[in-house]
């Protein structure tokens, strides 16, 4: 696996601050295929972010991820460190999303030669109730996945456990 760089911001107050101390009490079973979809995406897009869409479901305990839409990184200016998701796009899966039985239950995107933690730039666009995977890849080949889901009370990011189930 490759060595995951970490700069140092990711140790500053700013970043640490966006992360909960706390064990995950969520789940997030993610499809193999859209598992695969997901990396393949993240080092194509290398050495830039990459984001795309997770549809499936949601229940109590879980998100159930049967599937991944890629989106457009519309951050052209810093498209090495940040992402901005085409809304256009974004519609246009949301209205496919309609005619099935998916919903958009995620944002997922990529920390190129970055670990999977999130930044506060991750934190002031993210959505409570959403899971949010973040793929580090380093070198052009991922080295981790971390899940994460905001929470609008603690205005922190929680860890989720991801695990992989054909379903």
């Amino acid at each position: 696996m490759p060595q995951t760089y970490e700069p140092e911001r990711f140790q500053s107050p700013e970043y640490l601050a966006v992360l909960a101390d706390s064990k995950a009490s969520q789940t997030g079973i993610f499809n193999p295929n859209a598992l695969h979809r997901m990396r393949e995406i993240a080092i194509t897009g290398y050495p830039n972010e990459i984001c795309g869409l997770l549809l499936g479901s949601i229940n109590a305990q879980s998100w159930l991820v049967q599937d991944v839409r890629q989106g457009e990184n519309i951050n052209t200016e810093r498209a090495a460190d940040r992402f901005q998701l085409d809304p256009q796009g974004y519609q246009a899966i949301d209205r496919e999303c309609r005619t099935s039985d998916l919903e958009n239950i995620g944002v997922f995107h990529s920390h190129p030669d970055c670990p999977a933690k999130p930044s506060p730039t991750d934190l002031e666009s993210s959505w409570e109730g959403f899971l949010y995977p973040i793929i580090s890849v380093c070198n052009g080949k991922v080295s981790h996945i971390n899940c994460w889901e905001p929470s609008d009370i603690s205005g922190k990011f929680h860890p989720v456990d991801m695990l992989e189930h054909q379903s």
